[in-house]
């Protein structure tokens, strides 16, 4: 146990920095993480709270700064839990998300020698396609922003540099209109209220732009004339209302009503035509996402003649581009809207060898395994979490020639890749990240598995 004392302030040097863009600093040997901190910073910090093998520290004051520190060039940077990593110069940013990976595949997987390439990026500004922004009073106003770290106190929006521009104007708009019609926000300890979030989606390649606005019940006062205000706003195509009327950190509910509009928007990434509903996942960088999946196609090396099985494939953003040169792709979701998203995407695009199946992946992949089915190579893109185990093993009993493994989690990718390697059938061959959210700790990557002859 740690001799350190909480509330007391202590020197440290900053050494290394976590997933969640956290500096990790050494007192005496015991680990403290440090929000803010920067390898090769000299802070001063003050001790918060204490485990039994690390503890937490804020920075007081920075005796010798970084020389990768920058001063951030947004004004609510040190209260906004948006972004974490504004402090640090964006070419150091992309180094330090190359060797968060390599130390998860070291560490946790335990690679020593797998080739990690520089990661890659469209750029740092304006990458946000999707805004989620819950909505309360802040000074007697009703005001649209983001969540303080650590807490559910709301800091107002104020021109954020990494969402798309339109973004930024609509919830301005939104959040001024809702104080003037006095409709209540909702209030979390009480569960009363009306307006909960608004949420945009903006098309980067088709300029459509879609706002949904999560309400706890489809009629309250002076609906009418928010919803002819919003329509007045001629950047707005289409509206949706999402009920969730449920006590839960859960953003959005499962009904949606649409107010005017068609109720999706549509976005064109690298050739495909894609529509995107109020529930339906994609990539909230869709330039970054090109890079993305230009990775993916090319790892999976397809000839024309493969059978491809895509698990966890939404609305089939990765699954259609696959099929332009594969023989055949399955893909599968558990989401049902996101399945029928991804029919209609194939239906739009003229494609006919991409088919996709509602069930969770596991299962239904195991069920392709019993029925004998082959594949030449999967793509896995799953949430955080990771692979659940029993896909993992389905898919070494499919037996494809090449696993592509798209990960946001670099842990769970670690984990989940010793598990396919252990037996030694299959080997990691290369792996690539993608920044796909600039100025956060998160890494997206691409990782190709062959299978070992």
């Amino acid at each position: 146990m740690s001799k350190l004392l909480t509330g007391k302030k202590y020197t440290a040097t900053i050494e290394d920095i976590t997933h969640k863009g956290e500096g990790v600093g050494k007192i005496d040997g015991f680990t403290v993480f440090v929000p803010q901190g920067l390898p090769e910073d000299k802070v001063e910090i003050e001790i918060i709270s204490i485990k039994k093998n690390y503890g937490r520290g804020l920075i007081q004051k920075i005796i010798n700064p970084s020389p990768h520190r920058i001063k951030p060039n947004c004004p609510t940077y040190e209260k906004c839990g948006g972004c974490n990593l504004q402090h640090t110069d964006y070419s150091y940013q992309l180094k330090l998300k190359q060797k968060l990976v390599k130390d998860a595949l070291e560490r946790i997987g335990g690679f020593q020698s797998v080739t990690v390439h520089q990661t890659l990026t469209a750029g740092d500004k304006k990458y946000r396609n999707k805004v989620q922004s819950p909505v309360g009073i802040v000074d007697g106003k009703t005001v649209a922003g983001f969540y303080k770290p650590k807490s559910h106190e709301i800091v107002p929006l104020e021109n954020c540099h990494i969402q798309h521009p339109k973004s930024n104007e609509v919830l301005d708009s939104i959040s001024r209109k809702l104080h003037e019609l006095n409709i209540p926000t909702y209030n979390e300890k009480t569960g009363k209220g009306i307006v909960r979030h608004i949420v945009t989606k903006v098309g980067f390649n088709t300029d459509e732009l879609m706002v949904i606005i999560v309400v706890t019940k489809e009629d309250f006062h002076r609906k009418k004339e928010l919803v002819d205000s919003i329509k007045r706003l001629k950047v707005v195509d289409t509206l949706v209302f999402n009920i969730n009327s449920k006590k839960t950190n859960v953003v959005m509910g499962r009904k949606n009503i649409t107010m005017f509009g068609n109720g999706h928007i549509t976005e064109k990434v690298t050739g495909i035509q894609y529509k995107i509903s109020p529930l339906s996942f994609f990539q909230v960088n869709p330039k970054g996402m090109e890079i993305l999946y230009g990775k993916t196609l090319e790892y999976a090396n397809l000839t024309g003649k493969e059978k491809v099985l895509d698990a966890y494939c939404g609305i089939g953003s990765i699954s259609l581009f696959l099929a332009q040169q594969a023989k055949e792709v399955l893909g599968v979701e558990i989401v049902p809207q996101a399945i029928e998203d991804a029919k209609e995407n194939a239906k739009i695009n003229g494609i006919k060898n991409a088919h996709f199946k509602v069930g969770k992946a596991e299962e239904v992949i195991v069920d392709e395994a019993k029925k004998g089915e082959k594949y030449d190579v999967v793509v896995v893109d799953p949430p955080r979490k990771g692979c659940d185990e029993k896909l993992l093993e389905a898919i070494q009993k499919i037996s494809p020639q090449r696993i592509v493994y798209v990960s946001c989690n670099p842990s769970t990718l670690a984990r989940d890749l010793k598990h396919l390697c252990q037996e030694g059938k299959y080997e990691i061959k290369q792996v690539q990240p993608v920044d796909m959210f600039p100025h956060s700790g998160h890494v997206e990557c691409v990782c190709l598995l062959n299978k070992v002859d």
